[in-house]
């Protein structure tokens, strides 16, 4: 027992936990980054791809033979090569034979294998599956030494590491995955296109990515669409291997007749859920924000064709269209990352040149091991017709060894010289062999042998016909899978940019009046219709009405803070309904010790006095207020502990204001100047800490009001308070109200 206590105590180490963690997760990261989730340069291939492959040619399921079972082929693959879940390798090969998934699909489906409206596929027990010819071209010359072979999990079989790839699958299906710290988003591209840059790499070794852009246009999606992308954007994405491409649906119009038409969408952009999207629609109709729709209806069978129809027949497709864009995934961003796998395992992100050397390099490699594993055949073919041949020119003699000889195979090997390998062929011979045009087919396929021999030696010495190989090789790839064949045709069109459509607000939303409610407490909410001004609002315990405005839904309502900002809201965010609202901040980014002092409807070329609390302040014109962003536009510039307090919409030419000391000054607004930001000017004087108490823009022949016992008080007698702006000014009018405001 003692013993047994000893050597457990003898097995346990102390270690420090952070350096065993950061060992651990090191080595889990690299595995996922290895052995899951990026492609191979070489191949584009990840793990679990070549694996389910390479188990379907073991399979023999190419494409002129039988479908098997899907639920066979995964069963080969989790336990032979993949030893992880069926669901995972089974997800892997249906998106392989899905050809609005990947622009060449390496598994050809029979069955139910999924759909673009997002419906999986069935259950891989009712599902049968074969290799396609682009598949059978990835793994050519598996059995010709092309490529490495390493041991399976379990030691038993053999897998390739990578597969000859005899077409660039890299980047003409494209991939994706997430790993551990880094990720990879690569689009699928036109076969031909590749073909092409490649052929002109091999000439021109020393070219330029603007270059080989000439012939790599840009992605080619398996489900279409139009690419919207300048040259520049195009050069820049492929130089640093990371870049944006707008995607758009493609669409056109139907005409029905009698003026009226439809919108027919043809082609949507790559990986987005058709039946997700036209939900999304859906879900805007109701909800009344897309006011220049009618209905949407789906009139899909193979084909795509989502039909789209106009309110009426004023409304112009082009600007329904941008508005579609612009709030549903008819047009969506693919970020390309093309962050692989190179040839020593390392993950790097590559340029478009990189990648297409990786692959040159790795065919290059392939031609010469399989040159070499030929040469080797050619040797030992032609090592046992020389052997014929001598048989052939001593017939009587090796019939007589054969014959009268104990150890004929030795006595052949002494008497004419022969190897181990010739005598043995010798004596294995079939006497029906030994006539005479079995002898001239010898020599002539010794011949032959002898040509092709001289031909491959001066191959792998000669670089320069190794890259003429490769250049024909690339041609029969180009020729079978190219433009010109029905699957290599592009699919994907590019369009110039479009110009930034001014989308106008009542296009958006519907225009109807409503009634917006401000709480003191900082809650926004609007009214169906237009609510009295003086009704008595239902607010939360403790709060009161501040600003209640009359409003459309089409119209921007803006906000001014104490901290001298603008902000801007759309009158149709603002939530609506009985309740209390929301609080502004959730629309505006007001600061938090921030208060909104004033709130109106945004009108062109109107004007506005705004001022301190101190009685500093300028004239605004409403170009200088519309703020950009939700975190507002700064104007009025304050000074230690002051705010900002009035934003006074201008109706007249004067000035009235009112201090806290209740002394009233008169002045022409003309004497205020008008500024885009700044601090301002004083509007009238105070003692100490003074403070402006309210103020009101009028007209000269009108004159000023404000409450009285009774109602309303008019002024039109200015002249015991008109003065210069920065003046003291004199006593309020009997009657002014206590609160030393107008209309408080």
């Amino acid at each position: 027992m003692e013993e047994e206590e000893n050597i457990s105590a003898q097995r346990i180490n102390d270690v420090k936990l952070k350096e065993e963690l950061g060992k651990r997760y090191l080595s889990y990261a690299m595995s996922t980054i290895v052995a899951r989730s990026l492609p191979d340069v070489r191949d584009g291939l990840k793990p679990v791809h070549r694996r389910l492959l390479y188990a379907m040619r073991q399979l023999k399921l190419d494409p002129k033979s039988g479908f098997k079972k899907c639920a066979r082929v995964v069963g080969d693959v989790i336990g032979k090569y993949h030893p992880h879940g069926d669901s995972a390798v089974y997800g892997a090969m249906v998106r392989l034979a899905q050809d609005f998934s990947v622009r060449y699909p390496l598994v050809d489906g029979q069955g139910n294998f999924g759909n673009i409206d997002g419906d999986g596929a069935a259950a891989m027990r009712y599902t049968e599956a074969r290799l396609t010819e682009f598949a059978i071209a990835l793994m050519e010359g598996l059995n010709e030494n092309a490529v490495d072979f390493m041991d399976t999990y379990d030691g038993e079989e053999q897998e390739p590491a990578v597969m000859p790839a005899a077409v660039p699958n890299l980047l003409c299906n494209g991939s994706s995955g997430i790993a551990v710290g880094m990720a990879t988003n690569i689009p699928p591209h036109n076969l031909g296109e590749v073909a092409d840059a490649l052929l002109y790499l091999i000439k021109n070794p020393e070219c330029e990515i603007k270059d080989l852009v000439k012939f790599v246009k840009g992605p080619d999606f398996p489900t279409g669409g139009l690419i919207i992308a300048d040259n520049k954007a195009i050069i820049d994405a492929y130089t640093y291997g990371k870049g944006y491409f707008r995607i758009r649906a493609k669409w056109e119009k139907e005409d029905l007749g009698h003026g009226q038409y439809q919108i027919v969408i043809t082609e949507i952009p790559y990986q987005v859920i058709k039946s997700k999207l036209i939900e999304k629609i859906a879900q805007l109709l109701e909800d009344k924000k897309l006011p220049l729709l009618s209905d949407v209806r789906d009139e899909s069978a193979h084909d795509v064709r989502i039909v789209l129809e106009p309110k009426n027949r004023t409304v112009d497709a082009n600007l329904l269209m941008e508005h579609l864009f612009k709030q549903t995934e008819l047009e969506v961003r693919f970020a390309m990352n093309m962050n692989v796998l190179d040839s020593y395992g390392v993950p790097k992100v590559m340029s478009l040149k990189e990648v297409l050397k990786e692959y040159l390099d790795h065919r290059h490699n392939v031609l010469i091991r399989k040159s070499k594993y030929r040469l080797d055949k050619i040797m030992a073919r032609l090592e046992i017709l020389s052997g014929y041949l001598i048989a052939y020119l001593n017939l009587d003699e090796v019939i007589r060894i054969i014959r009268e000889e104990d150890d004929a195979k030795a006595s052949l090997i002494k008497k004419f010289k022969l190897t181990d390998n010739q005598a043995e062929a010798i004596l294995n011979m079939k006497l029906r062999n030994l006539r005479k045009l079995e002898e001239e087919e010898i020599r002539a396929e010794y011949d032959e042998l002898t040509a092709e021999k001289e031909e491959i030696e001066k191959l792998l010495g000669d670089e320069t016909l190794r890259l003429s190989r490769l250049s024909e090789e690339i041609n029969l790839i180009k020729e079978k899978f190219g433009k010109k064949t029905a699957l290599g045709k592009r699919r994907s069109q590019f369009a110039d940019m479009p110009e930034d459509v001014d989308i106008p607000i009542d296009v958006i939303v519907e225009k109807e009046p409503i009634t917006v409610i401000l709480s003191n407490k900082g809650w926004i909410r609007s009214m169906k219709g237009y609510v009295p001004l003086t009704d008595d609002f239902k607010f939360k315990e403790d709060d009161s009405l501040q600003c209640a405005i009359h409003a459309y839904t089409t119209d921007k309502i803006v906000l001014f803070d104490t901290a001298g900002k603008f902000f801007n809201i759309n009158a149709s965010e603002i939530p609506s309904g009985r309740g209390f609202g929301q609080p502004v901040r959730l629309l505006a980014d007001l600061g938090v010790n921030d208060n909104v002092c004033a709130m109106f409807v945004f009108e062109k070329g109107a004007q506005y006095l705004v001022s301190t609390d101190y009685g500093y302040g300028f004239v605004i014109d409403e170009s200088h207020i519309f703020a950009q962003t939700r975190n507002g536009r700064k104007i009025l510039n304050l000074a230690e502990g002051e705010t900002a307090m009035f934003c006074k919409k201008i109706t007249g030419d004067m000035v009235a204001i009112v201090g806290e000391n209740r002394k009233l000054l008169v002045f022409k607004l003309e004497e205020v100047p008008s500024m885009a930001r700044g601090h301002g000017v004083r509007l009238q004087k105070y003692q100490g800490n003074g403070k402006v108490s309210d103020i009101q823009i009028f007209k000269a022949e009108e004159g000023f009001q404000y409450n009285r016992s009774g109602g309303v008080a008019v002024e039109k007698e200015l002249l015991a308070w008109l003065g210069h702006r920065a003046q003291v000014g004199r006593l309020v009018p009997f009657g002014f109200p206590k609160s030393s405001k107008f209309f408080k």
